[in-house]
């Protein structure tokens, strides 16, 4: 009879045991990954991101993507700041919205974010899918055009089934991976 009940406390002790590895585990990999998905300028995305419609998780996930949280951010095509809004589209969205700044203010993280997010916004009125908007943010709405009415790289629906740009293709990927990280982490309605 003791070794029945040695048994049954040594079973109960590892089935302990692992509950709270289990839960340690989930701690740290959530404390890990918030490290690696921040939401850093919270005040800034969700203002714009409310006023243009645009989910936080979707801003946050262009932003981590396209620069990593630097704001000083220069790519290889000229395109500045958080978002990574080349000069071109900046003096294009300023027309849309009837201002003039100079191409400098892309550094500043307000700025950036207020465009990058209205650029969007714009996009999904365009385009109406997420998958498409990521593209052209990337390579430019013209070319999603043409691609959405190909069938060898759009359904019926004009969905993108396919990217011929492998660097837009892996974009793509990446942005709405990070998405659905953010969505997972801060916008799952358990977590704030």
């Amino acid at each position: 009879m003791r070794t029945a009940i040695k048994r049954t406390v040594v079973t109960l002790l590892i089935i302990a045991l692992s509950l709270g590895i289990g839960y340690a585990y989930d701690f740290v990999r959530d404390k890990i990954d918030r490290h690696l998905y921040p939401r850093d300028y919270r005040e800034y995305v969700e203002r714009y991101s409310a006023m243009y419609g645009v989910p936080e998780h979707i801003v946050y996930a262009v932003i981590k993507v396209e620069s990593k949280f630097v704001s000083n951010a220069v790519s290889h095509a000229g395109a500045v700041g958080l978002m990574q809004i080349t000069p071109d589209t900046f003096d294009w969205l300023m027309m849309r919205q009837k201002e003039d700044m100079d191409t400098g203010m892309l550094y500043d993280p307000e700025t950036n974010i207020r465009y990058g997010v209205y650029y969007l916004s714009y996009l999904y009125q365009e385009f109406g899918l997420w998958n498409s908007v990521f593209a052209a943010y990337n390579a430019g709405p013209n070319r999603v055009k043409e691609w959405r009415e190909d069938p060898a790289y759009a359904d019926v629906n004009g969905a993108l089934t396919d990217i011929p740009i492998p660097e837009t293709k892996a974009y793509t990927k990446k942005v709405e991976k990070a998405a659905n990280i953010y969505q997972k982490l801060y916008y799952s309605g358990t977590a704030e």
